[in-house]
């Protein structure tokens, strides 16, 4: 499974850059390609993109998740798997470094969207961390946040 690594460094501090990345329903904010993500429950998060003209659907599990540390994930079903995790690490005083890892596949019955599909995604990738960037740089605070914590896709 091809695989995609990325990271930038925000100004604010780590808590409130988690804090943001855990609202997953505002990802349509900056993730381009992203038509909607709805949060289920605790751990399961519906998804639906927009890839070279397809709509395409699926659902992930989060795996493990530690407040401002990271955030784990698989593809339980759907068209496309993405499997990934995000890291949250404190490089300086207000500052931190987003990692970003993914595993990504798709199907299409439009051709070959699973080779397009990795090119797709790391240069949406890059694009999309420079977007979160912009938007929790210029916010004074985090929309909202989620503290729980999550273990073998179970919520302790």
């Amino acid at each position: 499974m091809p695989k995609i690594e990325d990271s930038i460094e925000v100004q604010v501090p780590v808590q409130q850059a988690y804090n943001q990345w855990t609202q997953f329903e505002e990802f349509p904010n900056f993730m381009e390609g992203i038509q909607s993500v709805q949060q289920l429950d605790d751990t399961h998060v519906q998804w639906i993109a927009e890839i070279r003209g397809e709509s395409l659907e699926w659902t992930t599990e989060i795996t493990e998740q530690q407040p401002d540390e990271k955030i784990a994930w698989k593809t339980i079903e759907g068209e496309v798997k993405n499997d990934g995790v995000v890291t949250f690490e404190q490089v300086g005083d207000g500052q931190t470094r987003v990692n970003v890892r993914m595993d990504v596949e798709g199907e299409s019955t439009a051709g070959n969207v699973a080779g397009d599909l990795l090119g797709i995604v790391k240069r949406q990738v890059h694009g999309d961390l420079e977007r979160f960037k912009r938007l929790i740089e210029n916010r004074d605070q985090e929309t909202g946040a989620w503290r729980g914590e999550v273990q073998g896709g179970e919520v302790k």
